[in-house]
């Protein structure tokens, strides 16, 4: 599933990165890389996103949200 279909609550484990190789790399840069641990913490109607990435804050736009596959953590 993509970050974009996750609940608002749920802890999510990244299995890849579909995305440009700017925007990849920038979000490596941030600490969100492949096997990272995130939380999801909000979701607008727009499609942006709030996750919480090694105890911080990011908000992602629906394109990147919908870039990044992660499965849910039990």
């Amino acid at each position: 599933m993509t970050l974009r279909e996750a609940r608002i609550g749920q802890d999510c484990r990244v299995n890849a990165i579909d995305l440009k190789h700017d925007t990849s790399r920038r979000l490596e840069m941030l600490g969100l890389t492949k096997g990272t641990i995130i939380r999801l913490l909000n979701a607008k109607k727009g499609g942006a996103v709030i996750i919480r990435v090694r105890g911080t804050r990011f908000a992602l736009g629906r394109e990147i949200a919908e870039g990044i596959e992660v499965t849910v953590r039990g």
